[in-house]
């Protein structure tokens, strides 16, 4: 059924979805992340520079989301706007893998978490066997929960998203009062072993993408808001929020434990943390907070892998088959859901056998998304020029290296891999072409574009699974 969508979101659930979205597993884990390859110096340099990129992006969105006010698509409906229906499907693609990653990331850090206490220590890192039966069983009670009612489930991430900032917000508040200026300036410079400032950097580059994934998951629900002013601010807010969060989590962290200690914590590092400075209680608490907050990132991610994958299949102007575009009486897009679901199980079942576990999952799922941030970023800059508006000229040049600079951190391995996941969605692509009754491609940009992930997807399969055989 495609039935109207009656209700819309405003300002404060909008908000506390790019929160909620943001503030998932990847904040209680930050601390050793960040110490595990780099010194305080170099983690502070990789804050500023995060910090004015991520800032670069968020003008991006609340931009592109002013500008064109009647592309209620989000992220995808901008960039097929900028360059056309295969590069714009791709955009879409890439983000849906990407939150279905999430998911299963959410699942096995989830897991590992509930492992940490005595009586589940069966669950080990969230890879065994009863972690990923625990897994599949908690993630397809999400499904069916999701599958009742698109703003019931709205409702719930708001409470779950308000609820799991109570633990960050007492962790902060500890450290603060603990904080050890002769801790935090121990090996301030990074030691030898962990290579130069600028490979200190990189290293950390990658995870503070991550933790803030979700930054343009406002515009993704354009076509339920009250108004496009409301997305714009919301974006601005979580951007904001999530970053006063974030910096003091993994900063203030090295004023109480030293960074080599640090980076050999076992995740998630908060909880030790915290235990350093209040005792045991604290790390329950926050084993506690993670797994109420990874919840709730797993609902927020669930909503909007399909949520996109619906955005790329409604209207007759789909790029991915029709089928997904359609909603239920709740307002639900089902069909999307149940595919994102179905793919979620196959990774957590992969994860098991091939012993994948977070910091796997995490970077194959940021790099997946960062193709989508890019073509964002220099659709702006596109725009840009042909105003000749500086002010706008600057952002979406800085957003544009920005974007260049987090796939070169990302590393060659993952962008390859993620080429193999582009390459499959050609199929997807080409049969909504086909449901159109329209050629495989409108440009001819868009065939090299297409031969050029195909041949890199060919280059990475024979890199990474011929190559090992021979």
């Amino acid at each position: 059924m495609n039935n109207p969508v009656r209700k819309k979101l405003g300002l404060l659930p909008l908000t506390l979805l790019v929160v909620g979205g943001i503030v998932g597993s990847g904040i209680f884990s930050l601390p050793q992340n960040m110490a595990e390859g780099a010194g305080a110096a170099s983690i502070l340099i990789a804050w500023v520079i995060t910090l004015f990129g991520m800032l670069m992006l968020t003008r991006v969105f609340q931009y592109l989301s002013l500008r064109f006010y009647k592309i209620n698509d989000g992220l995808y409906g901008y960039v097929r706007k900028g360059f056309g229906d295969y590069i714009g499907f791709n955009a879409a693609w890439g983000y849906w893998i990407s939150a279905w990653m999430a998911c299963a990331s959410y699942l096995v850090i989830l897991f590992s978490a509930l492992g940490s206490f005595d009586c589940f220590s069966y669950f080990g890192d969230g890879t065994t066997l009863s972690a990923v039966i625990g897994g599949l069983s908690f993630l397809w009670i999400v499904h069916f929960f999701v599958l009742r009612g698109i703003y019931t489930a709205f409702t719930l991430n708001c409470l779950v998203t308000l609820a799991k900032i109570v633990p960050i917000g007492l962790f902060i508040i500890c450290i603060v009062l603990a904080f050890r200026f002769e801790t935090f300036r121990l090996d301030f410079w990074g030691s030898p072993q962990l290579g130069s400032i600028m490979q200190q950097i990189k290293h950390t580059m990658l995870y503070t993408v991550w933790v803030y994934l979700g930054i343009e998951s406002a515009t993704v629900y354009a076509s339920r808001a009250k108004n496009m002013i409301s997305i714009s601010r919301a974006t601005f807010f979580g951007f904001l929020i999530t970053s006063i969060l974030l910096v003091c989590v993994s900063v203030l962290s090295l004023g109480i434990v030293p960074q080599e200690e640090l980076a050999m914590m076992k995740n998630p590092s908060m909880a030790l943390v915290i235990q350093r400075v209040v005792g045991s209680w604290g790390a329950t608490f926050i084993n506690i907070g993670l797994v109420v907050s990874v919840c709730g990132g797993l609902l927020s991610w669930l909503m909007l892998a399909a949520e996109m994958l619906y955005l790329a299949g409604r209207g007759d102007k789909n790029t991915v088959p029709s089928c997904f575009g359609q909603l239920n009486s709740t307002g639900t897009p089902y069909k999307a859901l149940w595919l994102t679901s179905f793919f979620i199980t196959i990774l957590m079942i992969l994860a098991h056998f091939y012993q994948s576990g977070y910091n796997t999952l995490i970077q194959l799922s940021t790099s997946m998304v960062l193709i989508p941030y890019l073509l964002s970023a220099v659709f702006v800059l596109k725009l840009a020029l042909k105003s000749r508006n500086l002010y706008l000229v600057f952002i979406g040049c800085s957003a544009t290296i920005y974007g260049f600079w987090l796939i070169y951190a990302g590393g060659i391995v993952y962008l390859l891999l993620s080429m193999i996941l582009y390459a499959v969605g050609l199929a997807f692509y080409l049969y909504a072409r086909k449901q159109r009754k329209l050629s495989a491609f409108s440009y001819l940009h868009d065939k090299f574009y297409a031969i050029t992930i195909i041949l890199l997807a060919i280059v990475a399969a024979i890199y990474f699974y011929i190559m090992p055989l021979l």
